[in-house]
């Protein structure tokens, strides 16, 4: 029963750092809307990439890509999206309706060697690239 409590005591903490890491990432992400507003880098209609990696479809969104791959991106409102989607024939049609997720304070953490950027470094990389971005 003892190492029963330990695993749920440590699955506990791990979600309680999640959503502090999240919360602290989502400030961040609306400071970055801010900023890019007041700075004068126009925001864009962004596209999610199928599962398939076939195609990209439109989206709901208005705001900016984080990282070059155009993997995730942040709204005018300062949500965090990752910008991937079925990609089936309505969404083809019609456009994908993303919903915002927990944002990380490590942008593809988890993934291949050298693929990880800290949300902070993505954020500057962004906001002095300006209109030049992609």
């Amino acid at each position: 029963m003892a190492d029963r409590d330990d695993h749920q005591r440590l699955a506990d903490a791990l979600d309680r750092r999640r959503r502090e890491e999240s919360r602290a990432a989502a400030v961040l992400l609306e400071a970055f809307a801010r900023d890019a507003v007041a700075a004068g880098v126009r925001p864009e209609t962004l596209t999610a990439r199928t599962y398939s990696g076939q195609s990209r479809v439109r989206t709901q969104v208005s705001g900016w890509y984080l990282k070059r791959d155009r993997s995730v991106g942040v709204g005018t409102d300062g949500r965090f999206y990752v910008l991937s989607t079925p990609g089936g024939l309505r969404e083809r049609l019609r456009g994908a309706t993303l919903s915002p997720g927990e944002p990380p304070l490590e942008l593809g953490r988890g993934g291949r060697d050298g693929e990880s950027l800290p949300l902070t470094e993505a954020i500057r990389l962004r906001l002095e690239a300006g209109n030049g971005w992609g």
